[in-house]
Formats: structure tokens, C-alpha cells, sequence
């Protein structure tokens, strides 16, 4: 058995380590004054690359000199719109796109038609995008804790799964995280756990007890991944080791790289759990589609956003979404404290891609932002614009007063009941129950008034809104809902706030079980 103890080196190898991130972390440093340049080289640099792909030469990437030639000639994309695309890549067809063979697909969460969306992973993004930003984050992380003894130990990375991609030959489909892990270099792999064979099996219940069983006596120092899931794993390794704090079983534990899903409704479950000082917790923002942030002060929830990847930025405000010719902003043109949807285009041959995450800056110099939601995952059925921001803004302030900690929720309009009376409804898992579900309640509805102005408009006197109603969900509903959908583990998530009842309704038959 492996002495945790034992591979603790004297020597302090992080640090010396460290100063190799120097050199990059001078050229995040620019971030700050040369965010135009820096963007607009990228743009630049995308449009020459794949100017002789069929995409390139429909658009005349040849001759689309700046921004504005871009965003006049080049029209904005949805999954569906691309998918024809996708479908003769995944055939084995290339230069549609993007210039290099596509042999890796993202599977993300679908649309409207589809059960999945498969996002093309080119070689140059995965090591432009997606690898650099997980450089980037241990190089930001460094400078923000320079004790850090990262390297001391390994870093637990909870990982999706993937399979062949139709009939082609070396080529796969799945989680991002998975192709991640498939492809990383042998010298991360000398310290990351679990291994390969176990972080990519697709029977997740299994996988999170060989991961917990193979990772009990190694010295973890950090943990990446989704916070619902690695939850599920660090129970299970308490539980096994019969220890009430992580701490207890990684001593060595220091920081907790986490993203898919906001952190708000997990970050009191995790101080319970792990109640080491020297423990930190640093947000990512590394999606399907790309890696675009990270946190660089841990006193600031915001994130920098990565500008000298291989992405270019664009951003149309929220009240432009639905407009048959909305207007769209590059970044050196955004607001502070707006609402933009974010739009991308990528060497993994994204082009003026809407992602259909919604965020807001909160600084210029260098552009930080946070994540208010999604594009689809909003309440605006009586016209009260809830959006997950609200949402996990209101819940917190409910749990402060109540003593509560919510373990997942969804929630949902009631259009009109037999009473002709509207509402919203909220289905919430606890992991420990409020003192008070109607103090909960009626924190809850009177949170969301003073954070969101139009659900305060609706819900004046009652006229077009009554109080909220809360449904104490049983355990394990959520984790039933998704294994009932095949989205057990990986980037997997419960959807927060739908305005519709598809998913409330079958979540509610669940609940009578």
C-alpha cells in the first residue's frame, strides 16, 4: 500500500516547476493592454487558415479584410445550421470546415431535433484550446497561491467517456473530458490518476467505485472536474475510508479546479467536507465547444477571459437574440454589467457560433466576466426574465436563512392551474433540509424580487404571478431523472429553469416512485 507520507519530497519541486510558467504568464499579462491587437490577430489568423476549406470559399475568406467584413459576409450559426456539416465530417469527408482531418467529436447536450450535438475537435484546438487552458489554469493558479505544493502529488481528473464515431477508422465521439484524457501526453499521465482504462469506462456507477477504490491511498493535491460528480466520488471515498473530512484521506489536498455547472449551490457542501484553510477552490470555464476562462484572483468570482487562443469573440446583447438581423459586438465594444450571448469562432471550424451560454463583464483591463445562464434555460413565460444568475443568487440567500443545502433543483412555470393561477415551480433535492420549507419559500420569492426588477413587476399583488411554490424532491431523484436519460457522470447536468414542463413533469412521476 502507498504511504502518502512517503512521496511527500523535501525539496519543494513546485516551485522550482513554477518558473516555468514565467515566460506565458508575461503574455497573459497583455491581456490587460492589447486585447484588441491580440483578438484581432486571431480573427486574422482563423480566416487565412481556412480560406481554401468548402466554408472558406462559400464566404470569400480570401477577401474578408477586418470585423465588419466578417460579420457582414458570414452569417451567425446554430447547431442545427451546421450540423449537414458534422454529418459528412463524422463520414470521413474533410476540408469542410476546418483544413486538418476532424477525428475527434465533443458530444454535448442537444437541441430542440436532437438528443446530442457532436462538435468537431480539430488536432490544433485541442492543443491551442483546450490543453493550453489547462496550462494556463495551473500557471494562474501558482501565481495566485505561490506555496502551492501542486506537484508534490496527483491530481484526481473525473472524466466523461467515448466510442467509435460511426464506421471510420480513429475516430471517436464523446464527452470533451474524455478526449482530453485519451489524447494527453505520457507526462501528464505520470501525474494524473485515475488511469486511462478506468477514467474512461462508461458505466459510470462503476467507474466511481474503482476510482474511489484506486485513488484511497495515492497523494492527491487537486481535483478536477464537475462539482455534482466529483461530489458523488469524494463521498464514496469517505465513506470507504470511513473518515468524516477529506483531509483525513488527502492530507496533501489544496485546490479544486471545477466548471460544467455553477458552484454557488455546491460550495457549502464542499466546506463541510473538506474543512482544510489551505484549500482553494478556482472556476473554469472549459466547454465542449472550447476553453474560453479562467479564474486568476481567488477573492474575484470572475473569470479572464482567454483571448490568444484559437478563438475570436463575438457577443449580442440579450435583447437582440430573437431579431431577424441582431446586432453583434466584438469585444473591444462590450458594456460592463450587460447580458450578451456569446458567439465563437474556432479552429475547430466554429464559425460565428452561437454556444448558447449567456455571460457578463465585469472588467475591461483585462476583459473578466461571469456566467449568467443559458440562451434556453430561463423563465420568461409571464415575461419576468429569470435567469440562472437569479436563480442561484436567490437560493443562496434562502439556504443562509434557513440552514438548508441544496443538492440539485429544477424548476418551471405553472402556466395556469384549476384556480387560473400561474406560478413558478421549483423541484429541490436537499442534502440537508431547511429549518423552515416556508421561510425557504417565501426567502426565496422575496430574494428574486429584490435581484430580478421584471419578476418583481409580475409578482406585484399576485396579479400575474403567485408566490413560488417549492417541491421537496426525494433522494436520488435527479440521479434516477439522468439515469433514466443515459447522462449519468461526464458534463452531464440537470437543467436549472426551463420554460416549459417537459422535464418538471417527468422529474414530478419520478418523484412519486
Amino acid at each position: 500500500m502507498h504511504d502518502i507520507s512517503n512521496s511527500i519530497t523535501i525539496m519543494n519541486s513546485t516551485k522550482f516547476i513554477s518558473k516555468l510558467f514565467n515566460s506565458r504568464l508575461k503574455e497573459i499579462d497583455l491581456y490587460a493592454t492589447q486585447s484588441y491587437r491580440i483578438q484581432e490577430n486571431v480573427l486574422r489568423r482563423l480566416l487565412h487558415d481556412a480560406s481554401n476549406t468548402e466554408w472558406g470559399k462559400k464566404y470569400n475568406y480570401a477577401g474578408i479584410k477586418n470585423y465588419n467584413d466578417f460579420k457582414e459576409k458570414v452569417p451567425l450559426q446554430t447547431y442545427d445550421d451546421i450540423k449537414p456539416y458534422v454529418e459528412r465530417l463524422r463520414s470521413g469527408e474533410n476540408n469542410l470546415l476546418w483544413p486538418s482531418r476532424i477525428r475527434w467529436f465533443a458530444k454535448s447536450s442537444g437541441t430542440t431535433n436532437d438528443k446530442s450535438k457532436f462538435l468537431p475537435v480539430s488536432k490544433e484546438a485541442l492543443q491551442d484550446i483546450h490543453y493550453r487552458g489547462g496550462k494556463d489554469t495551473v500557471a494562474l493558479y501558482l501565481r495566485m497561491n505561490p506555496n502551492s505544493h501542486f506537484f508534490s502529488g496527483k491530481g484526481l481528473i473525473l472524466g466523461g467517456s467515448h466510442s467509435p464515431n460511426f464506421n471510420q477508422k480513429h475516430t471517436l465521439v464523446g464527452d470533451l473530458s474524455a478526449i482530453l484524457i485519451q489524447n494527453v501526453s505520457a507526462a501528464i499521465n505520470l501525474i494524473r490518476v485515475p488511469s486511462k482504462e478506468i477514467a474512461l469506462m462508461s458505466e459510470w456507477e462503476n467507474k466511481i467505485e474503482k476510482i474511489a477504490q484506486n485513488t484511497i491511498n495515492v497523494n492527491i493535491t487537486n481535483l478536477s472536474g464537475v462539482p455534482s460528480w466529483m461530489l458523488v466520488v469524494i463521498k464514496r471515498v469517505l465513506e470507504i475510508k470511513g473518515k468524516q473530512s477529506l483531509e483525513e484521506v488527502w492530507p496533501n489536498l489544496e485546490v479544486f479546479f471545477h466548471g460544467g455547472v455553477s458552484f454557488a449551490p455546491y460550495r457549502e457542501q464542499y466546506r463541510q467536507i473538506i474543512k482544510s484553510d489551505k484549500m482553494h477552490y478556482v472556476e473554469t470555464y472549459n466547454a465542449s465547444e472550447g476553453f474560453f476562462g479562467v479564474q486568476n484572483d481567488l477573492s474575484d468570482p470572475s473569470m479572464l477571459l482567454m483571448i490568444d487562443y484559437g478563438i475570436f469573440y463575438e457577443f449580442m446583447p440579450l435583447d437582440e437574440l430573437d431579431k431577424e438581423n441582431p446586432k453583434t459586438y466584438c469585444l473591444e465594444d462590450i458594456e460592463l454589467n450587460k447580458n450578451y450571448a456569446m458567439i465563437i469562432s474556432t479552429s475547430c471550424g466554429l464559425w460565428r457560433y452561437m454556444i448558447g451560454d449567456t455571460v457578463k463583464f465585469t472588467s475591461k483591463n483585462p476583459y473578466k466576466f461571469v456566467i449568467t445562464g443559458r440562451t434556453k434555460h430561463f423563465i420568461n413565460a409571464f415575461g419576468e426574465e429569470l435567469i440562472i444568475d437569479n436563480a442561484e443568487k436567490g437560493l443562496a440567500k434562502a439556504c443562509q436563512a434557513t440552514g438548508a443545502q441544496v443538492l440539485e433543483y429544477s424548476a418551471a412555470p405553472v402556466f395556469m392551474d384549476e384556480n387560473a393561477k400561474c406560478r413558478h415551480q421549483w423541484l429541490i433535492e436537499f442534502s440537508k433540509m431547511p429549518d423552515s420549507i416556508e421561510l425557504f419559500t417565501e426567502t426565496l420569492d422575496k430574494s428574486l424580487k429584490e435581484i430580478n426588477s421584471d419578476y418583481e413587476a409580475k409578482r406585484y399583488k399576485d396579479i400575474a404571478l403567485q408566490p413560488l411554490e417549492v417541491i421537496i424532491a426525494r433522494r436520488n431523484l435527479f440521479h434516477d431523472w439522468l439515469k433514466q436519460k443515459g447522462k449519468l457522470g461526464g458534463q452531464h447536468k440537470v437543467p436549472r429553469l426551463s420554460n416549459n414542463r417537459k422535464h418538471i413533469e417527468e422529474m414530478l412521476f419520478l418523484n412519486q416512485e
